[in-house]
């Protein structure tokens, strides 16, 4: 085993682990692709604005990642 494919497992196995323990709620990530939209939240949490959606997007994209929805969950935004 080559010194690249023995540092390699540990940190998949490391970043794997990394991961935030939120998983993406089904109900609202109706496309399945991992990310909440504007309009996916606001199906299902009318009161969202769009101001407030894109204060959680942090990266400007349209879209709320996995931290970007932990964060929003940790503030209290976004249902746990």
């Amino acid at each position: 085993m080559t010194l690249t494919k023995k540092l390699l497992t540990p940190i998949a196995l490391l970043t794997a682990l990394a991961v935030p323990a939120f998983a993406q709620d089904p109900a609202i990530d109706i496309n399945g692709d991992g990310m909440y939209s504007f309009p996916e939240l606001q199906a299902v949490m009318p009161e969202m604005t769009q101001e407030r959606f894109n204060s959680l997007d942090t990266s400007g994209d349209g879209l709320l990642d996995a931290d970007e929805i932990a964060a929003g969950v940790a503030a209290g935004v976004l249902p746990g």
